[in-house]
């Protein structure tokens, strides 16, 4: 007998978390002998609470493959609702949609609150004898899910594609300073990636032979705005300008900090951001030379931006999703998908799987043996380890009339089968 296959995503988006929904549909449309319909939740866990699920098998199959050049989350939407033990109705409410509409795989394209969330309905389900299959798909642009040994996962899907959009964005930030610097000497630019500093790390790739006056600060690596000003009017002596680039955790002070659906710090809509806080301080001190310091936060565009994804990162996005549907087959419920890289001097990786509660809730930091003497750089086996990630060429989306060509799926819903739901946190 067929069981239908339901697919949602969970969190912030990244540059190819498309890519990863087209590999699962994709794959789970050549098992058509096990798997009937395949759904896609509208805006995540909130649409399958609310039972909107998509019909992806009646998209035109030309807008489907448009996903692989398509960026964000927009294809079928995703939320920051966090299911945790006071949403215990919550739960069932997933179950009993699951349970009326004869999904049996469940495919969760996430981070580690997502996989804390697939892992809970895994468990749910097993105790409720239901069969459901229920698999995890990594996604965040941070890629601060897994250890720091890198057991679990090697890297993220979305990380490659932020770190190329941040080396390129450095080399045209260091065109600027070097022409501004005579009234514009400190270009300080912020990242995403909370208190982990890979994106940050990721700025160095624009220029791993050290020739620019570019310092790096980590949230892990202990510097306050003091220190900042310290090293910045060292380069200012030195070079006559600085770019800096800060980690939107690094410690600022306070920043009126404002918390997300799964109450970690949303720096994005705070009152105040890191790279504001650092201009204050320094403009408001005696800079080495004339001149003064800017700040240019780019947030949410360097995970929803399209032309400078990595081919790299696209087509391993694709073949995990892909893989954790071999996995649900093959494996059974309660498992991630993940990649793990091979040993030798040219890059390749293998995809392998890891149970969902070892990963539900991991965070993972720059490691320390990452971060160079002085705390302001990384060190070369950093740019060893990213810079397969970026890849060569462009991925050159395609274009229409000068403008990106995105998918446009249809909201193809299918009939409702439950009494109307509202989520616990929703109600007034």
């Amino acid at each position: 007998m067929k069981v239908n296959a339901l697919v949602a995503l969970g969190g912030g988006p990244s540059p190819v978390i498309n890519s990863s929904l087209l590999g699962v549909v994709e794959r789970c449309m050549q098992y058509d002998k096990h798997i009937g319909a395949i759904y896609g939740a509208r805006h995540g866990i909130e649409g399958i609470m609310t039972e909107e699920l998509i019909d992806m098998k009646r998209q035109d199959p030309v807008e489907l493959s448009l996903l692989k050049d398509t960026p964000a989350s927009g294809s079928i939407g995703t939320c920051r609702y966090k299911l945790d033990d006071n949403c215990m109705e919550d739960f069932q409410r997933i179950i009993d949609v699951i349970s009326a509409h004869n999904i049996g795989y469940f495919f969760y394209i996430g981070g580690n609150d997502s996989m804390d969330t697939a892992d809970k309905i895994s468990e749910l389900a097993k105790k409720q004898n239901m069969g459901l299959v229920v698999a995890g798909i990594p996604k965040t642009i941070d890629n601060d899910l897994g250890d720091e040994e890198f057991t679990i996962i090697d890297h993220t899907p979305g990380y490659g594609s932020t770190a190329r959009y941040w080396a390129n964005l450095i080399q045209d930030m260091n065109q600027e300073n070097m022409g501004m610097c005579v009234s514009e000497n400190v270009c300080v630019i912020q990242a995403m990636g909370r208190k982990s500093g890979f994106i940050t790390a990721a700025a160095r790739l624009a220029d791993p032979k050290r020739e620019m006056p570019l310092q790096l600060y980590f949230a892990e690596s202990g510097h306050n705005l003091e220190t900042l000003t310290d090293n910045v009017n060292k380069e200012l002596r030195r070079s006559g300008r600085c770019m800096v680039v800060v980690n939107e955790g690094f410690d600022a002070g306070s920043l009126g900090e404002v918390k997300d659906g799964f109450g970690h710090i949303e720096y994005g809509a705070s009152r105040m951001s890191a790279a504001q806080a650092v201009i204050n301080h320094l403009n408001s001190t005696r800079l080495a030379v004339r001149g003064h310091a800017t700040a240019q936060v780019p947030n949410v565009i360097q995970r929803s931006n399209a032309v400078y994804r990595s081919k790299v990162d696209i087509d391993e996005a694709y073949e995990i999703g892909a893989h954790a549907v071999e996995v649900a087959l093959k494996d059974g419920t309660g498992f991630m998908a993940t990649n793990l890289r091979n040993d030798g001097k040219d890059y390749s990786i293998r995809y392998s799987k890891i149970k969902l509660a070892t990963v539900a809730n991991s965070q993972r930091f720059l490691p320390e043996s990452w971060i160079a003497p002085g705390g302001i750089d990384v060190t070369q086996d950093f740019i060893e380890y990213a810079r397969p990630l970026i890849g060569d060429g462009w991925s050159c989306p395609p274009v229409e009339k000068g403008l990106q060509r995105f998918a446009i799926l249809e909201n193809i819903l299918v009939e409702k089968k439950l009494d109307r739901y509202i989520p616990v946190k929703m109600r007034s």
